[in-house]
């Protein structure tokens, strides 16, 4: 499952994911692309209910993403750079899923990669932030691309953006082939 944290529909991130999904879907995996933009993700409230309950009090779309994720084998997270981090719209989306930490880390195992677009500067910052996620949650991660591009579109001449793209897609399946439980098997000691 791909999630572009983009404001903007079309854009670069969303180019660049799609290209990480196509290769994914060539090499046999079942994919779906989640568009952030034009959704209502309100940002963590630190309420702390979740500790709780397991689940997070706010009502918005990211009701509908919650049971997607859990869905998924694979998430990778999209986004373009602001301030030499990563888009609000991303940080929402990882701040909400604090619910799944406390509730017995219900993404752990599954495997994780990024898709970063900047113009010039912040690629790195961001994929920090995202492989801190990656490691709290106790996800795999299978690992990312930083594309460069200074207009909309632009990210198609990142020729080695492109192949890195279509390598993270066939590495998210190759790994998620060779590690594949049983069904029943939820990888935990008993």
């Amino acid at each position: 499952m791909g999630i572009v944290c983009s404001p903007r529909k079309g854009g670069n991130t969303e180019i660049l994911l799609k290209e990480v999904l196509k290769s994914s879907e060539e090499a046999g995996a079942q994919i779906k692309i989640l568009l952030v933009a034009g959704r209502t993700i309100k940002p963590c409230d630190g309420c702390e209910s979740c500790l709780k309950t397991g689940k997070c009090h706010i009502k918005d779309d990211m009701e509908k993403i919650y049971p997607k994720l859990l869905q998924a084998d694979a998430i990778i997270l999209g986004t373009p750079t602001y301030f030499w981090s990563l888009s609000a719209q991303a940080k929402a989306i990882i701040d909400r899923t604090h619910c799944f930490y406390h509730s017995g880390r219900k993404l752990r195992g599954k495997v994780g990669g990024v898709v970063i677009t900047a113009k010039r500067l912040g690629g790195t910052s961001a994929f920090s932030v995202f492989n801190d996620f990656f490691i709290l949650q106790r996800m795999v991660m299978a690992g990312g691309v930083i594309g460069i591009a200074k207009e909309k579109g632009g990210i198609l001449e990142d020729k080695a953006a492109i192949t890195e793209a279509r390598a993270l897609g066939r590495a998210v399946v190759r790994y998620i082939k060779s590690h594949r439980r049983p069904a029943g098997d939820t990888g935990r000691e008993k």
